[in-house]
């Protein structure tokens, strides 16, 4: 069952809310740039995010695109948080965001410790399985 979270960067310039059902799971990864950012994601269609911020988007962020043009690594251009990214990949559904799960601001800390969590070796580019080591994502 969905539920509506609020959401922030650091600086508080980028505020969202997102209807987020964490009984599907969220990831984490191993390619080079989840890793180093330690993003924690969970995957939301674009209809149930919505930026809250005064800004518009290309205003308060910058996009980074690694590998792919099909996903954008969005990020405060104030303090740097990636609050969320973007994308289109039809392999997992279509059109995306990415919700840090690190970012939502109203969820307590017993639900977070709940949640399933699902590893993916981005960095071998074998997406749908596992990687040998996931004890330091």
């Amino acid at each position: 069952m969905s539920k509506t979270y609020h959401g922030s960067c650091v600086c508080g310039a980028v505020k969202f809310e997102a209807d987020i059902d964490f009984s599907k799971g969220t990831g984490r990864c191993n390619c080079t740039i989840c890793r180093k950012l330690r993003f924690w994601g969970v995957l939301i269609k674009p209809a149930e995010f919505r930026l809250l911020s005064e800004a518009d988007e290309a205003e308060l962020t910058t996009d980074y695109i690694f590998r792919t043009p099909d996903a954008h690594q969005l990020f405060c251009k104030t303090c740097g948080v990636h609050a969320y990214h973007r994308g289109d990949i039809p392999q997992i559904g279509g059109a995306f965001v990415s919700v840090n799960v690190a970012c939502l601001d109203d969820i307590e800390h017993e639900e977070l410790a709940k949640v399933q969590i699902r590893y993916a070796d981005g960095l071998n580019d074998n997406w749908w399985n596992e990687p040998k080591e996931k004890a330091y994502l």
